[in-house]
């Protein structure tokens, strides 16, 4: 009875089953439907990052609320991703599951990487354009336009290592919650998945290659149309300077420390 009415999840073990089987579908998509869906994800973890930026401009919220508060809207970024259909970088980092069970190649795991990075930089930073040149940015007395600048001078300033290992850390919440979604059967199981472990590293401080392809160029802007001025300013070369140890956090913490490990648990020597 609880199978037909779905409340019933899948067991890791299925769990682990899927996500390859999904890889393996991924990793083989043909290019533009891949880029595509690349924009969309960029896009849609804009617009997450977009709630967050409004939680923070208020001002009247303690910073514990504000970042709990603040990291519940951003949920909204992945429930798209999950539910409405994209592919997400940090997300296929679970494309190493696949990859250690031999039922895809490096070349076809390289591949999906890298044009899906680059296509959710190039819909994170469009969603960018589109919030500043809507005027977005001037929310509640141009504090939204503020908040902004100070998030990203503050990612900029971030030590190497330090951004190395919050990538780490926010990797490993955002695959837990890819994979626990697909432990759900319905929409509203995927949500209940999804919204903690998104909602802690937000309020943790953690970094997310993509949310800051959005952040940086959005504080770019900000500044070059003469709001928020901040010395030093929000720079090309300081958001390189972050993505660099940003990305390569979130490569380990999704592809070594959740997807290979749960591989040896449930996958290795298994039948396909």
């Amino acid at each position: 009875m609880s199978e037909l009415y779905g409340f019933d999840a899948y067991a890791p073990r299925e769990v682990a089953q899927r996500i390859e089987t999904v890889g393996v579908a991924k990793a083989r998509l043909a290019t533009l439907p891949l880029l595509m869906l690349g924009v969309l994800a960029g896009a849609f973890i804009g617009l997450g990052a977009l709630a967050f930026l409004i939680v923070k401009a208020d001002a009247t919220l303690g910073w514990a609320a504000s970042q709990w508060l603040g990291g519940l809207v951003f949920a909204l970024g992945l429930l798209l991703v999950v539910v409405a259909g994209a592919e997400l970088f940090t997300g296929n980092n679970l494309l190493a599951m696949a990859w250690a069970d031999g039922r895809i190649s490096t070349r076809e795991v390289l591949r999906n990487w890298g044009w899906v990075c680059l296509a959710n930089g190039l819909g994170a930073a469009g969603l960018a354009v589109l919030v500043w040149a809507s005027g977005q940015t001037g929310l509640n007395g141009g504090r939204l336009a503020q908040q902004v600048v100070h998030i990203a001078l503050n990612k900029q300033a971030l030590p190497w290592h330090e951004a190395l290992w919050r990538g780490v850390l926010c990797n490993v919440l955002v695959c837990l919650a890819v994979w626990m979604a697909m432990a759900g059967r319905s929409v509203a199981d995927k949500a209940v998945a999804i919204v903690p472990p998104i909602a802690t590293f937000v309020a943790a401080g953690f970094e997310h290659s993509i949310a800051n392809m959005f952040f940086f160029p959005l504080a770019m802007l900000v500044q070059a149309g003469g709001g928020a001025p901040a010395t030093p300013p929000v720079t090309f070369s300081g958001m390189l300077g972050n993505l660099v140890p940003v990305i390569g956090g979130n490569l380990l913490g999704g592809s070594v420390l959740v997807g290979l490990t749960y591989h040896v648990i449930y996958r290795r020597g298994s039948a396909s």
